[in-house]
């Protein structure tokens, strides 16, 4: 609907992208498979470990062999450390390049995550579908944890390629979930760094309080995590040609609350000549989500329940860097429905300005860049008023609407009238008494608000600049057993044909 609307004026500006064709998207199904499952399988058989050294020291990796006659063998360096242990005074500071050290460190073995709680500090509705239906699954990627966690892993292929044997390009990966979970760890770059010739990245940042408490002054401006970020990616840009990589072509991609990061690191000064290109899957630094505008109010609540709630910040910061880290990310915040607690926020330094009018003024850093958007995105806002048997009910349909329209804008005069504009707009007038149909048209409206507006605004402005701007719209049936009446709109956060998200079954995956 709204995308249709915007369509003919995006197309002025944009270029270049083409639809990958069906047979490209069963191999990266397949390539997908072999990166989730092959860690399970490479326990044994690991024999030759490459060394490499680094401006801080040697590490020494493992190289795997892969399960398939086209992909070559990937050299694995893993833990590695590219800030300093962010702990005691350093907590609630931006990172410090980590400290070099003499002989061969091992990277061999995923270093732990940053702390986090995914059973009941997480708002369930800003997480990814397949991620809340598999909780017991993804807490054992997480189980290792510790405030010592600023590391990465870098995946890098052995054979080289015929049409480009110079230095290979670079791809970082920017994990999503909330701004409260998640790391690097889950997922493996072999595959991709294999088949696609490119070295790959993942990280980890500090997430939740740990990384986006804010007071709102200088005693604790916020955006750890993001400084995390850049950290990683000034590690990166200079210590990735020892790898082999060409620091001049670094692209920086995420999904879901990534992709918020990573169109929020285009906006930042501070990631300036860091990476060159940028895509942002399935979420936008406009996102309603991406950015929390009222972060002293959550950072009071937590002081409040540790029992640090002083008037002076200052104290209050000191009070709650002499908590455990448990503690404090175990505490229950939950933020506005469509909102975050702890989160990027606007401190007129790493984000200077509120993200549209800084790409209003062309704050891009002329990035080429990526962006796009899923079919059936909105799923995750839907499923609590969807019935299996019967689909959405006139009521329910009325009362998300009105929800909508109050958890986002308030009660602002003229709220009757924007209700009433939006049911309108959102009833399928030839098949309105449907309630399959209503569920269909109330998935549309949350995934064109909460999905492909930001993400098409972004690329509008982006491309007034005269930038490079791609976007693509992946639409494909849900072949999965999970939820049968509503899977062909459920796409979850899609990651291109770069990474894809999955059903996870157990320990089987099922494509959408």
């Amino acid at each position: 609907m709204w995308l249709a609307q915007k369509r003919s004026r995006l197309l002025a500006h944009l270029r270049g992208w083409r639809p990958a064709k069906a047979g490209r998207g069963v191999v990266a199904a397949t390539l997908w498979v072999l990166s989730f499952f092959w860690p399970l399988a490479m326990v044994g058989g690991q024999s030759y470990h490459p060394t490499v050294n680094t401006q801080f020291g040697k590490l020494r990796g493992v190289r795997v062999p892969l399960p398939s006659e086209i992909l070559g063998p990937v050299d694995q360096y893993l833990g590695v450390p590219y800030a300093a242990s962010p702990v005691g005074e350093k907590r609630f500071m931006p990172p410090e390049p980590p400290s070099s050290w003499s002989g061969i460190k091992n990277a061999t073995h995923f270093a732990p995550v940053c702390p986090q709680n995914i059973h009941n500090a997480v708002p369930e509705i800003m997480m990814p579908i397949w991620f809340t239906f598999n909780l017991d699954i993804v807490a054992t990627y997480i189980q290792d944890q510790n405030e010592d966690c600023l590391y990465l892993n870098i995946y890098v292929p052995t054979e080289d390629d015929i049409r480009d044997t110079g230095a290979k390009p670079v791809m970082v990966y920017i994990h999503g979930g909330s701004y409260m979970e998640g790391t690097g760890n889950m997922i493996d770059g072999s595959v991709l760094a294999s088949y696609g010739n490119v070295i790959v990245i993942t990280l980890n940042y500090r997430v939740g309080v740990l990384g986006f408490l804010s007071t709102g002054d200088q005693a604790a401006k916020g955006n750890y995590g993001l400084l995390d970020q850049i950290q990683a990616l000034r590690w990166i840009s200079e210590n990735i040609g020892y790898f082999g990589g060409d620091s001049n072509r670094i692209t920086v991609f995420g999904s879901g609350i990534g992709a918020s990061c990573v169109s929020l690191l285009t906006l930042s000064h501070h990631s300036e000549g860091l990476f060159h290109r940028a895509i942002i899957q399935s979420g936008s630094a406009l996102s309603s989500w991406a950015v929390n505008y009222q972060p002293v109010k959550y950072t009071r609540l937590l002081a409040e329940k540790v029992g640090c709630n002083v008037l002076d910040t200052l104290d209050m910061v000191d009070c709650l860097r002499r908590k455990s880290a448990r503690e404090l990310v175990e505490q229950d915040i939950q933020p506005a429905r469509y909102h975050v607690a702890f989160g990027p926020v606007i401190d007129g330094d790493v984000i200077p300005d509120d993200p549209e009018i800084l790409m209003e003024q062309g704050e891009f850093l002329n990035y080429d860049i990526m962006l796009g958007v899923n079919q059936g995105e909105g799923l995750r806002f839907v499923e609590s008023v969807v019935d299996s048997e019967d689909g959405v009910s006139g009521n329910d349909f009325d009362f998300s609407v009105s929800d909508f329209v109050d958890s986002l804008y308030g009660y602002p005069e003229g709220k009757d009238t924007l209700r009433e504009t939006i049911k309108f707009m959102y009833t399928d007038w030839a098949d309105r008494d449907n309630p399959e149909t209503r569920r269909k048209t109330l998935v549309a409206l949350f995934t064109d608000h909460q999905w492909v507006e930001p993400a098409v605004v972004t690329a509008d402005l982006h491309a007034r600049y005269g930038s490079p701007t791609y976007f693509y719209a992946f639409y494909h049936h849900c072949q999965s057993l999970m939820k049968p009446a509503i899977c062909s709109v459920s796409l979850f956060l899609n990651v291109s044909e770069i990474f894809k998200e999955c059903c996870i079954q157990s320990r089987q995956i099922v494509f959408k």
